[in-house]
């Protein structure tokens, strides 16, 4: 049987439930066509490839695990990535982290597994994605690890935080000596397991897609420098907190109050009033407050005045009773506007007329605040303000931000080995599959495939547990938790006539839905799509449906 792994009794957040609880056991080999990996209750990795479907072998073990998994209690499941046609980064889900040299997999002549690397990284996680590249002549294979940590700091939030940790693993030694080790370590955090996190091709970067913002924290190697920065900070937040000046505001005047430093007398302070700006200068010093005032004011009547507390208070008299100024000087940020509670009260009152208490009252209004009808339950989805980030690697800095807004993330699916993972978003209606080109900076994402009303028609799914499609785009599948597999193939013509009834018009297409009901009482553990087979992995079975037959 699959080497599924329950959720613990302290594993209860949804973040657990995304990155653990909906794990997908069943891998493809992307380098080659029509294959399968899944991790068995013996720590073997067994493979499924299919070059015939006359004639399908047995799932084969390619490799097992050193570790006796059962031995663990706190382990997370086994997780696997195909970095290229020849390496391999394994976890047996205990902390432990395998880079392996396959061979040229998918034929059993070449295809031979051995650790070149294994290493304990600290406590378990799940490989997220993995790359292998060359940089100045040496081979190293950067690999994306995941983990939901118990956060002491959160106390309102979930009480835990996502960790994503970016290793580079690289070949070091001379002629004959070849041994690969640890180059770098990075780690982000976060308060959201990330929809889609892959590296780039080259290494140098990092592309998330999350609800929550992720950002690099420190090493301890850095801790020194950080300290440094912190009390650069701490001098700069403490500088913000106090306000250089108070004013306070009627219908006709504007009252200013400034704190004066010790041993500033009247004949020190200078305050010049001009029609539209105010100086303020003390001693021989720049000027304390100077600019253009948000509106004129009638500048001849304008005083100051020192009060007991050492304190200048300026009365300004504006020009034109009655508008509000949102501000006193424009530009000017240093000061805090104090309102007094008669002018809250007054402010809110003059509000009242668009809020009410009850949604909807009159619902006969010409033109109604809104209307709850028109959205169905499954539009309204939770998390409308994901984002997608690149880090660079060096300066650890994002680079790039985009708001998906209200573009949900759907599945992410690879329709070439050698670029990023696509990712397919919901826009309105329909579903659009981006291919991210890390090189390409005027390009850096590229539409590449479209799934006319997906989006539209996966919300309805409320049991969808795996989405994923063809990389040659010709259907794209989802699956319920059980039994269930819906596939939604792609407008195809049609060798007969067909004609709209309502609009009267020819139809010449038509995209297929086909519903397929597999024979297992087990839940769907894992979930594969390539051009012409969907694969569908339960505790105990290992599914193929053929989708595509040539014609």
């Amino acid at each position: 049987a699959v080497a599924e792994v329950k959720l613990h009794d302290d594993q209860y957040t949804l973040d657990h439930m995304r990155a653990f609880g909906m794990y997908n056991y069943l891998h493809l080999d992307s380098w080659f066509q029509d294959n399968v990996y899944y991790v068995d209750q013996f720590g073997r990795v067994m493979n499924l490839s299919v070059t015939l479907d006359t004639a399908l072998q047995k799932p084969r073990e390619v490799f097992r695990l050193p570790t006796d998994l059962t031995a663990y209690d706190n382990r997370l499941c086994a997780s696997m990535h195909f970095s290229s046609s020849t390496w391999v980064t394994l976890s047996d889900g205990t902390g432990r982290l395998y880079l392996i040299k396959s061979g040229k997999r998918g034929s059993s002549v070449s295809e031979k597994w051995e650790i070149v690397f294994n290493e304990e990284l600290g406590s378990p996680f799940i490989i997220v994605h993995s790359v292998s590249f060359l940089k100045s002549n040496a081979h190293s294979v950067a690999v994306l690890l995941l983990r939901v940590e118990k956060d002491e700091l959160d106390t309102k939030g979930s009480g835990f935080h996502t960790t994503l940790e970016w290793v580079t693993i690289a070949e070091i030694g001379k002629e004959g000596n070849h041994r690969y080790e640890i180059f770098k370590r990075r780690f982000l955090q976060g308060k959201s397991v990330p929809h889609y996190a892959a590296i780039e091709p080259s290494g140098d970067g990092l592309m998330i897609v999350s609800y929550k913002p992720f950002q690099f924290v420190k090493d301890e190697d850095d801790k020194l420098e950080e300290n440094d920065d912190e009390n650069d900070d701490a001098k700069a937040t403490d500088e913000k907190k106090d306000p250089l000046y108070c004013w306070q505001q009627t219908e006709d005047d504007v009252t200013v109050t400034i704190q004066v430093p010790e041993g500033i007398t009247k004949d020190d302070i200078k305050v010049c009033f001009s029609p539209d700006k105010m100086c303020v200068t003390l001693k021989d010093q720049p000027p304390l407050m100077e600019g253009k005032l948000y509106a004129s004011v009638d500048h001849e009547s304008c005083t100051w005045i020192i009060r007991e507390n050492k304190s200048l208070e300026i009365s300004l008299i504006k020009k034109n009773e009655g508008p509000r100024w949102p501000e006193l000087i424009i530009g000017d940020t240093r000061g805090e506007f104090i309102m007094d509670p008669s002018q809250c009260s007054e402010i809110a009152e003059s509000l009242m007329h668009l809020t009410s208490e009850v949604l909807n009252p009159n619902p006969e209004k010409e033109k109604p605040p809104c209307n709850a009808q028109e959205l169905e339950e499954c539009d309204a989805f939770l998390e409308d303000n994901a984002s997608l980030c690149r880090f660079d690697g060096d300066t650890l800095k994002v680079t790039h931000v985009i708001n998906l807004g209200s573009n949900q993330y759907l599945f992410s699916v690879v329709v070439d080995p050698k670029e990023m993972p696509c990712f397919c978003l919901r826009h309105d209606v329909d579903a659009l599959i981006w291919q991210p080109h890390s090189d390409e900076p005027e390009n850096m994402w590229e539409h590449i495939g479209t799934f006319n009303a997906l989006g539209y028609v996966q919300a309805s799914k409320q049991d969808k547990k795996f989405m994923a499609c063809a990389p040659d785009y010709s259907y794209a599948a989802l699956c319920e938790c059980l039994r269930r597999v819906f596939i939604y193939r792609q407008p195809t013509p049609l060798s007969t006539v067909l004609y709209n009834r309502k609009e009267g018009r020819q139809v010449g297409q038509v995209a297929k839905q086909l519903v397929a009901t597999l024979e297992a009482n087990d839940p769907i553990l894992g979930f594969q799509a390539t051009s012409e087979r969907l694969f569908v992995l339960t505790t105990k079975t290992l599914f193929l449906i053929k989708v595509n037959s040539g014609n």
